[in-house]
């Protein structure tokens, strides 16, 4: 397979201002918790600063989609990536934690408006016969940033500090800014479709629409329901996990980074293949296997005694998670239309929704007031009940186009 004949030069610097930004991404998020604490916030109060901020992508996520799809792709990620800039400058000199919500709260602008472009942006630079393979590597290329972005992170704070680590994601960040801007200006990325504008009836009409498609009971609704309940069970440890190697693991901040930089690794590996089991199997099968995967990370995550064990729970992460992008980024693709597919991303982003947004919270209080291995025992049931809802109702005939939604069985 030539990557060259189904990766296009548009998707290739498409691909570069990603990594620059998620490997700013995954340096800040992944030391995220651990610099609340040096800046003297308790494990409650870091939960607290993800909940709070968690209101953001809620509020303007499916705004964001819309105006993908209204004033284009490119257009609307250079837009967000300009707002969320400010965000990691906060972050290099933040004098105190209360100082990290207000830069989380204006970087997650940036997954708002530049998340449902993403995989959009794709299906729409791909054939639906090799979609699986595009998702599939360019989910590999991308998952370069988690190698790269946690073992800097790592080797920064452990020989520097957390401030000089965060310049550096600054760094990063604004070098992606840049490239997103100069995308959205040049002749040669213009879009196929001409941008709209925007308007409260156009963005009520959308609404109108996607809503319906997602509570029609087909395939589209039980991926909205598993989409609410993954991110739910995230929610509730994602911000744990650096905690969790630091206190129970007994992990330095360099460790830490390449334990983390793991699951990058194992995605990289695993990722083309999904994509490949996605166009000559069906992407149930991908998905299954990528939470089954999952589900055995967080179990040798609460057996592991070493920082082996913590790496190989890791690694079963990084598969399950490149199993699991691109396989529900091409079924996504092929039940919605093109011209609402950044409102589909946006929707299925806000689906965390009301219901796991005091998640951190909670599951900061759960570790307090339970134990540490509480909330992940609790994302292990949420894994588990995913797989049999995917399994059962993730079917569709290889005949079904984006301009039908495929009916369960």
């Amino acid at each position: 397979m030539q990557i060259k004949s189904i990766i296009n030069v548009n998707l290739r610097w498409f691909l570069a201002g990603m990594i620059f930004a998620n490997i700013a991404g995954q340096m800040a998020y992944s030391m995220l918790s651990l610099y609340m604490l040096d800046l003297g916030a308790s494990v409650v109060q870091v939960g607290m600063v993800f909940t709070l901020a968690s209101l953001v992508p809620m509020v303007l996520q499916i705004f964001g989609g819309w105006l993908s799809d209204t004033i284009g792709r490119l257009r609307i990620m250079a837009i967000g990536s300009s707002i969320a800039v400010f965000g990691y400058l906060i972050f290099a000199f933040a004098p105190n934690w209360q100082w990290v919500l207000i830069g989380l709260s204006i970087e997650y602008v940036s997954n708002s408006v530049v998340g449902p472009s993403f995989g959009a942006y794709i299906s729409e630079q791909s054939s639906e016969e090799s979609r699986g393979r595009v998702f599939g590597i360019t989910s590999s290329i991308y998952q370069t940033v988690t190698v790269i972005g946690p073992a800097l992170a790592g080797f920064l704070a452990y020989q520097f500090d957390f401030h000089v680590m965060m310049r550096v994601a600054f760094g990063f960040y604004l070098t992606a800014t840049l490239l997103r801007v100069w995308m959205a200006t040049h002749e040669r990325f213009k879009p196929a479709r001409d941008a709209v504008k925007p308007t409260f009836d156009g963005f009520k009409q959308q609404i109108t629409a996607i809503f319906a498609l997602l509570v029609a009971g087909g395939v589209l609704t039980w991926i909205w329901i598993t989409d609410a309940v993954g991110d739910t069970s995230y929610n509730l440890i994602g911000q744990l996990f650096p905690i969790y190697l630091s206190d129970i693991g007994k992990l330095n901040v360099g460790q830490i980074g390449m334990v983390n930089a793991a699951v990058g690794v194992a995605a990289i590996l695993s990722a083309p293949f999904a994509g490949l089991l996605v166009d000559k199997v069906s992407e149930r099968v991908a998905m299954v296997i990528g939470f089954a995967l999952n589900g055995l990370g967080l179990l040798t995550l609460l057996t592991a005694g070493s920082f082996a064990g913590f790496a190989l729970a890791m690694c079963f992460f990084g598969l399950g998670y490149g199993s699991l992008m691109p396989a529900y980024e091409s079924l996504i693709s092929k039940v919605v239309p093109e011209e609402k597919r950044g409102l589909a991303f946006g929707f299925f982003g806000t689906s965390l929704g009301i219901l796991s947004l005091p998640m951190p919270w909670i599951g900061a209080q759960l570790w307090e007031r339970v134990s540490p291995q509480a909330p992940f025992l609790i994302a292990i049931i949420a894994n588990l009940i995913t797989i049999s809802i995917v399994w059962m109702k993730f079917k569709i005939a290889k005949s079904d186009s984006n301009s039908t939604l495929p009916s369960s069985t």
